[in-house]
């Protein structure tokens, strides 16, 4: 196996991670439970290529093909994949993410119009709720709760109660830097003392390797820097361009998608300014920002 294969890792009996490596731009995680009969799938993939070996996958596992899919949020890196799935599956997501899937379209293709997505059918939620909904696969609980806006408006936190095993989706990136373009840096806050609460062992996070809840600690510590910067920076009436280019990363210099700082003090601005917590950045000053934060070159798409 090299390095860039996706792998599972089965955290517990009929729990199974789908990570692909290396957790960058476009390379999410998945996962599924299943006990044996029914199987519920916890987000898609990037790319119909990617989608179908995590379908692979799934069987290869020797369980059925997923009759529920959760969306973790709208981004297509998570979503793309789930005409691959549907219509045997009903797929599930937030209120917002139905709303935001459906607005952004074929986004990922404007933004990495060199990538081979494949055939991609916009496929968002047949199934939306609010605040939390149960699924009982057997004799395993699956909780989807929402954490209010974080990493976007919708996102879905998916805790297994019983075996204490937490899906993230991308509130929590291991080894790569917080991405708040679409959601809020104080609702990210707020989202991390939620997972705390669940006291779960083993983090599944939404891009890189499985973790444990040390990896709530770092993300907040990168958060606070961010608003510290931002605090800072716009009392001195700096861009954000102009703090990210002069920042001292420390701990998280070593992070995937370093670029993404700016991004994230843009976000930390608009609260600032009184925006409101998700509210629409203008996305194409943010990305030509993180072209400049990223030595000129465009940000790739992995995938």
């Amino acid at each position: 196996m090299t390095a860039e294969e996706p792998y599972l890792v089965q955290p517990a009996a009929g729990v199974y991670a789908y990570v692909q490596p290396d957790g960058g731009w476009c390379l999410n995680n998945a996962g599924f439970v299943s006990d044996g009969g029914r199987t519920l799938l916890i987000d898609t993939a990037a790319t119909q290529r990617r989608a179908l070996a995590l379908r692979e996958a799934v069987l290869a596992a020797g369980v059925p093909l997923p009759r529920t899919v959760v969306n973790t949020h709208h981004h297509g890196d998570h979503t793309y994949g789930n005409a691959v799935f549907a219509p045997e599956a009903l797929i599930l997501g937030h209120d917002n993410a139905r709303t935001e899937q459906l607005a952004a379209g074929h986004q990922l293709e404007l933004i990495w119009p060199a990538t081979d997505f494949g055939s991609i059918e916009i496929t968002a939620p047949d199934l939306t709720y609010s605040d939390r909904m149960t699924f009982h696969l057997g004799d395993t609980e699956v909780r989807v709760i929402h954490p209010g806006v974080a990493h976007t408006t919708g996102d879905s936190i998916v805790f297994l109660p019983r075996q204490r095993i937490v899906f993230t989706g991308d509130l929590v990136f291991a080894g790569g830097t917080p991405f708040l373009a679409m959601g809020s840096l104080a609702g990210s806050l707020r989202a991390l003392e939620l997972l705390r609460s669940l006291d779960a062992e083993t983090v599944v996070p939404g891009h890189g390797p499985l973790t444990d809840p040390s990896a709530y600690e770092a993300t907040e510590r990168y958060l606070r820097h961010v608003a510290e910067l931002a605090r800072e920076g716009r009392s001195k009436g700096r861009t954000p361009l102009e703090v990210a280019r002069q920042a001292d990363l420390g701990e998280f210099a070593a992070w995937r998608e370093s670029e993404r700082l700016v991004a994230n003090l843009h976000r930390a601005y608009a609260e600032l300014a009184g925006e409101p917590e998700g509210a629409p950045l203008d996305i194409l000053t943010v990305l030509q920002d993180m072209t400049v934060m990223n030595g000129g070159t465009p940000i790739l798409c992995h995938a």
